[in-house]
């Protein structure tokens, strides 16, 4: 790519369009490419890339999560519970009989 657009004529937007790349990455290599070439850093190495289709990737199972059920009970005095869909009923009656005589 830098290249092809080193070449008289060619507009680094338009070969950076063809490649697929962001035209200012193009001029960052290009930049690089001459100092390296003035004996600054090191030369970069580009290396060629294919881009093929996946295949479309094998699903695994995914468990249904278990339902998931809230209650949020407030009681005259402001107070908050909020309990989950498996709470045990007897508990809770406790729970709201003593927040309620305070």
């Amino acid at each position: 790519m830098v290249t092809e657009s080193l070449k008289p004529g060619a507009s680094v937007a338009m070969v950076a369009q063809r490649y697929g790349v962001n035209a200012n990455l193009l001029f960052t290599w290009r930049r690089q490419e001459a100092a390296a070439a003035n004996g600054g850093a090191a030369r970069v190495k580009l290396l060629p890339v294919t881009v093929a289709e996946a295949e479309a990737p094998t699903a695994s199972p995914v468990a249904a999560p278990e339902p998931i059920g809230r209650m949020e009970i407030v009681l005259s005095g402001g107070e908050r519970i909020i309990v989950g869909m498996d709470v045990d009923a007897t508990a809770l009656a406790r729970v709201v009989r003593t927040l309620t005589r305070r």
